[in-house]
């Protein structure tokens, strides 16, 4: 089906009506860096938390986890555990608050608030902001790939190219596409700030939350159980994880059992315990220094950052998975429908998104469906493309290069950041093979780089500046050169065998089985940098306790306090808070299933997820929510008093 119309009028009304938003918003964001940066630390939890859900919803992920759904059916609902998904978990029961009593414009910034500024806190500070503009890149051209890919469906090039003045190389198409869309996405960006990014984003999660329950009732209504229970291997409409994954596809879907062996989750056992050990690791360590930590510190108090963090996956997960499941069980029903195949002869399964909007969307719903998903990707790009200025021109240009710059100077120099930021991740976006690559290098190895020394800098008094730099640096160049390494091998039936001779043609390792290796060259460096240099100051040390209130190792830290300050009470909720962590993943994970089983009408599924949605909403309310709003109203009575004397 080629866009109608009325779907391109849908298309066209969406993107003006961004640019426009942008504009009305410039002159309020245009007053200071907090009001460019962090919406002036004003808006409501509740929109943040609808813009960070929308971030989320982005057009790439959307298209890897509807393959995800067709291939894997409901253990799909495990595969996130990559990113981790339940990191908002975390967030939610105790780190948001503990970041946001920071009060700080960025992670960088943090930084100087744990470590103070002698050459190691500099030296900290400097590898944040290098980590933060990789981690930075990598995301926007990861969005790039997938929106050009995306959107080359719909509009054919052999009739774009009649109004385009140059010729452009048929495998640079889906290129084009990608430079004109972030170029439209960077325009609001520049004009608004985060106002203007949460403004859209509420605009924008409205149009896909349409769009999600669409096609969810067009798949329930082409799609009965039983045709779908014709269709797909035993065990695929199953949520719960076997030691090996055993999913054998029809002869017509033999290309799957292909893929399933590249994915290497053929050992799901290992696959989810690895995931759960690298998930619990990276999100003890917090957010890394993009748009989530940037909405977290743009909350109005440490209790309404808990509450964002906490209302994402409310906002985000049934709509987005009724959408994901809509698209998989359309895909299966339909499969001789749709054209996956890639000019080489291979199929490409990450075109499943885009054909089964072409061939199940009626007109009109196809340009909603399309403006929610070009609204996905425009949220996420947006939200990442506003993190990157903060890191350089507060925290580079203005610590070193122009101290003395006024507000207008730094949101001017921000504009100009903006633009060259998205014009490298362009770049580096043509370089780039797949969504996926990008997925998995992004998820499991530069992040294994940065979780052990984040993982410290909470917990541990006696980690330093210096030994967080050598264990971010060590653990950074370890997620450059493992891949590198092990590229050369594979997975097969459960052995690393080298990529040779029969197995030339099998992806390579996943670098979510080199992660342990990264983890631990990383801690060596920040064992080692640490106890080369000295302690961070007292002062220091004592004013982030008091401020921050973490649990840890902070015994000698705790009792200086205690003894300038008699009425500060240590924070022994650990137990308290590792219960409401393990009780948020599995409603987290409730959250995630019921909009699957209600697609593929699974009805006692459905009941039981919805139940033990219940039940652990309530367990939350009493033992965090209840809890979590006496603690701060204690700590903010305590720290009154501190500042009355």
């Amino acid at each position: 089906m080629k866009l109608q119309l009325l779907d391109i009028l849908i298309i066209a009304l969406y993107l003006i009506g961004m640019v426009v938003i942008g504009l009305i918003l410039k002159k309020r964001a245009s007053q200071n860096m907090d009001s460019y940066f962090l919406g002036g630390k004003s808006l409501p939890f509740y929109m943040l938390g609808l813009s960070n859900a929308s971030g989320q919803f982005d057009i790439s992920g959307t298209m890897w986890m509807v393959t995800l759904a067709f291939v894997y059916g409901l253990k799909s609902a495990w595969v996130p555990w990559l990113w981790p998904v339940f990191n908002q978990v975390f967030l939610m029961v105790y780190l948001s608050v503990w970041l946001r009593r920071s009060n700080v414009l960025t992670g960088a910034e943090w930084i100087q608030t744990r470590f103070g500024t002698d050459r190691g806190a500099r030296l900290s500070h400097t590898i944040v902001v290098v980590y933060a503009l990789i981690g930075v890149l990598g995301f926007l051209s990861y969005g790039f790939i997938g929106v050009g890919k995306f959107m080359e469906i719909f509009f054919p090039w052999n009739v774009v190219s009649q109004f385009v003045p140059f010729e452009i190389p048929a495998e640079y198409v889906p290129h084009a596409y990608g430079i004109f869309f972030t170029a439209i996405a960077t325009v609001y960006v520049i004009l608004g700030g985060m106002f203007s990014i949460v403004w859209t984003d509420v605009v924008q999660f409205a149009i896909m939350t349409v769009a999600g329950i669409t096609i969810a009732v067009i798949a329930m209504m082409k799609v009965s159980p039983e045709t779908l229970a014709a269709i797909v291997p035993a065990g695929w409409d199953s949520l719960m994880p076997d030691w090996t994954l055993n999913l054998q596809w029809a002869d017509i879907f033999s290309d799957v059992n292909e893929k399933i062996t590249n994915d290497q989750y053929g050992l799901f056992g290992i696959f989810l315990m690895m995931m759960l050990f690298k998930g619990v690791c990276a999100s003890m360590a917090g957010p890394a220094p993009n748009y989530d930590m940037q909405k977290i510190l743009s909350c109005r108090t440490a209790k309404e950052a808990a509450l964002m963090s906490g209302s994402v996956p409310v906002i985000l997960l049934i709509p987005r998975y009724l959408m994901i499941m809509g698209f998989a069980v359309l895909a299966l029903a339909f499969f001789s429908d749709l054209d996956l195949t890639t000019g080489s002869g291979t199929i490409d399964f990450e075109l499943i998104l885009p054909n089964a909007i072409t061939q199940f969307a009626p007109v009109g719903v196809c340009g909603l469906l399309l403006a929610g998903l070009l609204a996905a990707f425009m949220s996420t790009f947006a939200s990442t493309a506003n993190a990157a200025p903060a890191y350089i021109v507060n925290d580079i240009y203005k610590k070193y290069i122009n101290p003395q710059a006024d507000d207008r100077t730094m949101i001017r120099m921000s504009h100009l950041v903006t633009i060259i930021v998205v014009a490298v991740s362009v770049v580096i976006g043509f370089f780039v093979e797949s969504v996926n690559s990008v997925l998995q290098w992004i998820t499991s190895a530069l992040w294994g780089g940065y979780i052990a020394a984040n993982l410290l800098k909470w917990h541990w008094w006696r980690f330093n500046g210096n030994g967080y730099f050598w264990g971010m640096i060590t653990g950074i160049l370890a997620s450059l050169v493992c891949p590198l390494v092990f590229d050369h091998y594979t997975m097969v039936d459960g052995q690393f065998v080298e990529r040779v001779g029969a197995f030339a043609h099998n992806a390579p390792l996943l670098p979510l089985f080199y992660f342990p290796l990264l983890f631990v060259i990383s801690l060596i460096g920040c064992v080692v940098g640490t106890y080369a240099a000295p302690a961070v100051d007292e002062a220091t040390l004592e004013r982030f306790y008091l401020t921050v209130r973490p649990w840890g190792f902070w015994r000698p830290v705790h009792e200086r306090v205690v003894a300038k300050y008699p009425q500060v009470k240590a924070n022994g909720h650990f137990k308290r808070d590792m219960f409401n962590v393990c009780i948020g993943i599995v409603w987290q994970m409730s959250l995630t299933v019921i909009p699957m089983y209600l697609v593929i009408k699974d009805g006692m599924p459905l009941v039981s997820s919805i139940l033990v949605l219940l039940i652990t909403s309530l367990i939350l309310k009493k033992n965090w929510y209840d809890k979590m709003c006496r603690d701060e109203a204690e700590y903010q009575a305590v720290m009154a008093e501190l500042e009355k004397k």
